[in-house]
């Protein structure tokens, strides 16, 4: 499968899921909500654990790797979870999860100031869009 279907795979799942915490938030506060999304998280873990990593593969990771993963892990899976689950709790989910879900606005200027990237008419488009999408949720 191509990098096309894997993302839209994730897609996929990433838009079923906020269905999934909504209903569970329903008489659940979101940092209760966040400790048993977490065991999901941790039953991942183990079956990766068990079925596709080798103790090599985990051993060979150099230490700069370690600390933007575990980084990206714990920004994304707390502190943006917790931000995400507070306004999902109190707002419909059919506009937290788009303005939630903008994020490639900010990586995108992120992957331009930091990464070098590119910028060509095509990711102008997109930014646009993101921002005129957000902009009509919020009205």
């Amino acid at each position: 499968m191509n990098e096309f279907i894997w993302a839209a795979l994730a897609a996929f799942v990433w838009g079923i899921v906020p269905l999934l915490e909504k209903l569970g938030l329903v008489k659940v506060q979101p940092l209760v909500g966040l400790f048993y999304r977490s065991l999901g998280v941790v039953i991942g873990l183990f079956l990766l654990g068990i079925f596709l990593l080798k103790p090599s593969e985990i051993k060979s990771v150099n230490l700069r790797s370690i600390v933007f993963l575990v980084l990206g892990g714990f920004l994304a899976s707390f502190i943006a979870q917790i931000c995400f689950y507070k306004g999902l709790k109190i707002g419909e989910v059919s506009r937290v999860v788009p303005i939630a879900g903008s994020f490639p606005l900010v990586t995108f200027l992120f992957g331009v100031l930091f990464l070098g990237e590119s910028v060509n008419l095509a990711k102008i488009i997109g930014v646009l869009l993101i921002v005129l999408g957000i902009w009509a949720l919020k009205i």
